[in-house]
């Protein structure tokens, strides 16, 4: 599979997709923050997303929440959570560029829902931790792609 495929191969009229390789942040939270938005209209959340980059919703944690704190912010089952500002930011960019796609394909885009978010590891780079007396540790810098898939729904 090259890098530029997308996972699930979703056809059809009312569809737009975008998709970002590479990106430096957490694969967890790109994996959670996925999850998440699934089955959402894109403006509610872009919206969501926007206050856990202000730190004032947080993002419920369900698969990698060993030693997650609770959060107020968050109601219900699943109380543990995370403000993770980075993966945040760049699922706002990639969301407004399904926007952008969506509108370019002849989509309204006040009715997109996200019928598809994936994160996947990306490369791991070779990076070094200085350390004390001119030592060094080795350390691997994480990469993330992530992909988006809207379909326009009827209200």
């Amino acid at each position: 599979m090259a890098r530029t495929d997308y996972i699930m191969k979703i056809e059809g009229e009312n569809i737009a997709r975008a998709k970002a390789n590479e990106l430096h942040c957490s694969p967890k939270h790109a994996i959670e923050i996925a999850s998440f938005i699934r089955h959402k209209n894109v403006d509610a959340a872009i919206a969501y997303l926007n206050e856990v980059v202000a730190k004032k919703k947080a993002i419920p944690f369900r698969r990698f929440k060993t030693n997650v704190a609770h959060q107020k912010s968050l109601t219900g089952v699943v109380c543990q959570g995370r403000f993770p500002v980075k993966a945040s930011k760049e699922y706002i960019l990639l969301l407004q560029s399904v926007k952008k796609n969506a509108e370019y394909a002849g989509l309204s885009t006040e009715n997109l829902e996200i019928v598809h978010a994936a994160a996947n590891r990306g490369r791991s780079m070779k990076g070094i931790f200085p350390r004390a007396m001119g030592r060094a540790t080795p350390k691997a810098r994480e990469t993330v792609s992530i992909e988006v898939i809207v379909r326009e729904v009827e209200e």
